[in-house]
Formats: C-alpha cells, structure tokens, sequence
C-alpha cells in the first residue's frame, strides 16, 4: 500500500464508522496530514529513514507509536526507534495485549520497552476499559449514596463476570493455538473487569490512584491450585454446530491440526479481604457460543423473611451490559396489577445508553487513544498490575498442567460444556442465567 492508497482507505472508514458526524472540509484537510511508511520491524535502525523523513515535519508534537503488532516485536521495535533517534523523552508507546504468554516473558518485555519509554510514557491498551459501561461502574459505585453502602459481602451473593463470543479464531489460528481464552480473554480484559467490580473507592480519579486500588484486588486475588482446579474451573473447545442458523466448523478443524488449547473458561474465583471474603466471582468467556454478549451481574442476596411465601420474590440483579448494547438494568420485585391477593414477579429498571442519551458517543479504541494523546494512564495498566495478573494466571496454567487432561467438548453455538453449569454456587443453584 501507499499512501494514497491509504488516505482512501481512511476516507471510506470514516464514512463507514461516523457518517455525518464530521465536517467534510476539516477531514479532506487531516487527510493531507496522513503517510503511509512501510518497514520491515526487525530491520536495523538505518533501515527506518523513511519513518524518520515522515516525522521530521512534527514541529516537536508529541509522537505516539502504537505496536498493534505480535509481542516478540515490541522490544525490538522500541530499540529500534531509540536507535533511530525517534524516542525522545516526551515519545509515547502503546501496546496491545497480550503483554507475553506468562510472567517471565511479560517481564522481559516491559524490561525491554522500559529500557527505552519511561513507565508514564508507556500505555498498555485493553479496549474494554475504553467501553461507556466499564468507565461508569465507577460512577455508579462513588456517585451513588444508594450503592456503594451495599457494595459487599453482607448483601452480595455473587458476582458473574461473562464475554461470550459466536465467532471463532476467525484467522488468528496461529496466534490463538499458543494462547487459548485464559491468556487471551481473562488475565487482560475479564481480571480487569472484575478489579473495577471489587476496588476500593480511591482518593482521586488520578490514574495511579485507581490502579493502586486494582492492584489491591489483584494481590487479594486467591491462587488457584492443583487441588482445587478440578472443582473451580472448567475447560472446553468447541466442536462443529450451529451460530446464528449458520454451520460452522470444530476448532481443530480450523486450525488443522489436533489440539488442546481451551476456548472456553469458566473460573470460581475469589478476593481474600474484608470487604469480599466468601463471594464467589464466576468468570466466563468462550468461542463460538450461542451468541455475543458481554455483562456484568451481581445478584444480592435474598430478604431474609420469605414475607410474602417461599419463591415468590427472587434476588434483586444489577446487570451491566459491555456489548451489544451498552447500558444497566436493575431487576427489582414488584407486586403484579390486578385483584386477587398479591403475585410478585421480577421487573427491570432499563437505561440503554443509546436511547437515554440519544448521541453517538466515542468507541473505546477512541477514548483510549485520545488519552494516550492527552497523556490520561487512568483506563492502562501499570506494570506491577500486570504481574500481578499474570501471577495468578500462571497459577493457574501450571495446576491445569499438573492435572493433565484435555478440555471438554461443547458443540458451537451453546453456553459451554455441560460441566461448567454445574459449578454451583452457595445454595446449590447453577451458578449463570443468560441476561
């Protein structure tokens, strides 16, 4: 591609993803403005001139390198650009996840990239702490004076935490197979989730006070061993079904080979401190299931007087929804009209973002690169959240291996395997509903 051809490229995007959103005449202008420089990443540093002549017009602007590329590059690349006198004091790096496959290979990589851009120049990206919903827990937990006193142990049953997806590899076999949904979905985005479920209020909305609060979490995080892995977690792949009416092939029939990389996860996870101490966080994500959804659900605990009989009022459920379409609901009981004694049923309090607010408001990739702009760590992890991640995961990791075995089958287009809905919480009951 060249630039030209690039421009073009970015012209029909912004018609695709903000039509009319944008002034014409202001777009054709930041078009002039975009070039389009190929590289070979693991070239020497004498071989990036061509970058070098493309910013050498920057009249000393901030200079953002986004590394949308595999880990093993990062170090590199970012030795690379000092070489090449590109990383100045105020240059800033973005990294996709994931950050390694374990802690000893994250570490190398932020020691790598550290070695070049400061840790406050250093900005590792996870688009869902981008999403409208994710960024309003925190306001619904410390804007709310009806929230946040319930907030814990002594009116929270349990917490689910579930990004379920109907597509599959779709492509990245070669990464996902060396992966697998653990160190692709839920040491990055679903830990992160469940940190801003179970932070404590922080002193400021500063980016290292938050992420202190979510280290905490993280730290209190129970280590998952070889003697509770059978009874904690369940691991699935899925096999050829049925998405959305449409036939879809097995896993191992699209990475073409016979594997045991685990496409599903379910996880009873536990926060060891005073405030969470016995409530279960039941994590999930999973391939090629029924359908997209990606929710939060923390369902409180029963009144403690069946006042109105046994079973007539279920719990009360604050629902978050990431995707498809964000927005909070909150299920209450609520006596049905009519005469004829009193028949409770459970009734939703709905805000869908779209419909209460009535504008577009920004993707998560364009808050999130907007603050890297403006130089905002608050939604990016810091490096010792990321250990402390990794830490648990490869925990984890390492009892799955000690165990042996290989995951469950779940045909494509259903919750998981069957043995994931019998992890059971407190009382007996299967642990997850679809919203």
């Amino acid at each position: 591609m060249d630039t030209e051809a690039f421009r073009k490229l970015v012209a029909e995007s912004r018609e695709k993803f903000a039509p009319g959103d944008l002034d014409r005449a202001k777009c054709a202008d930041f078009l002039k403005h975009v070039e389009y420089v190929t590289l070979d990443a693991t070239a020497p540093a004498s071989a990036w001139a061509p970058l070098s002549q493309a910013l050498s017009n920057g009249n000393g602007n901030t200079r953002i390198y986004y590394l949308s590329t595999a880990p093993s590059l990062f170090v590199g690349i970012a030795q690379r650009l000092s070489e090449a006198g590109l990383a100045g004091p105020d240059a800033r790096i973005v990294l996709e996840k994931p950050i390694g496959r374990d802690l000893a290979s994250s570490r190398e990589i932020n020691d790598g990239v550290g070695a070049v851009f400061a840790e406050h120049n250093t900005f590792r990206i996870d688009h869902y702490l981008g999403k409208e919903t994710v960024q309003n827990l925190l306001v619904l937990r410390f804007a709310n004076m009806m929230v946040e006193p319930v907030w814990s142990r002594a009116y929270i049953d349990h917490v689910q935490i579930t990004v379920a997806e109907d597509l599959g590899v779709e492509g990245r076999a070669g990464y996902y197979d060396k992966s697998g949904a653990l160190r692709d979905m839920v040491q990055n985005h679903i830990l992160q989730l469940l940190c801003l479920v179970a932070l404590e209020s922080p002193n400021s909305v500063d980016g290292d006070a938050i992420r202190t609060e979510k280290l905490k979490v993280l730290s209190a995080l129970k280590r998952i061993g070889p003697a509770d892995v059978a009874s904690k977690t369940v691991r699935g792949q899925y096999r050829a079904g049925l998405v959305n009416g449409k036939a879809v092939p097995g896993y191992n029939e699209e990475v073409g080979a016979a594997s045991k990389t685990e496409t599903f996860v379910a996880i009873k996870a536990e926060v060891e401190n005073w405030r969470w101490a016995g409530v279960p966080f039941y994590l999930r994500t999973g391939k090629r299931m029924g359908g997209r959804r990606s929710e939060i659900v923390v369902q409180f605990k029963e009144t403690p007087v069946p006042l109105f009989g046994e079973g007539a009022a279920g719990p009360n459920r604050l629902v978050m929804r990431l995707q498809p379409d964000e927005g909070v609901k909150l299920w209450l009981n609520m006596k049905e009209p009519g005469p004829g004694g009193l028949r409770i049923k459970s009734a939703a309090l709905d805000l869908t973002y779209e419909e209460e607010f009535g504008v577009r408001y920004p993707d998560a990739y364009e808050r999130l690169l907007m603050d890297v702009a403006r130089g905002n760590l608050g939604l990016f992890m810091r490096r010792d959240e990321v250990d402390a991640a990794w830490e648990w995961a490869d925990a984890l990791l390492a009892a799955w291996e000690e165990q042996g075995g290989e995951p469950s089958a779940y045909a494509a287009g259903s919750n998981g395997p069957t043995q994931s809905a019998l992890m059971l919480d407190r009382d007996g009951r299967a642990w997850w509903d679809p919203e």
